[in-house]
């Protein structure tokens, strides 16, 4: 692939992690239970590629 491509991935790829990782500490602030375990899932998808692609994983508040 590309730089161009690889670049563009890198740079998609962070801004869903970064914006990602603000919104979940957002709502379990809100929400006010520390220690508590939530399931997670991400769905992926990708217009013009037919791609969906989904992640799943458990986070655990702090003090759990």
């Amino acid at each position: 692939m590309s730089d161009d491509f690889n670049m563009s991935m890198r740079k998609f790829l962070k801004q869903v992690g970064v914006t990602s990782q603000q919104a979940i500490e957002k709502a379990m602030r809100e929400a006010g239970k520390p220690g508590e375990t939530y399931e997670a899932k991400v769905v992926l998808t990708v217009e013009g590629l037919e791609l969906e692609h989904v992640v799943t994983g458990t986070i655990t508040g702090e003090g759990a």
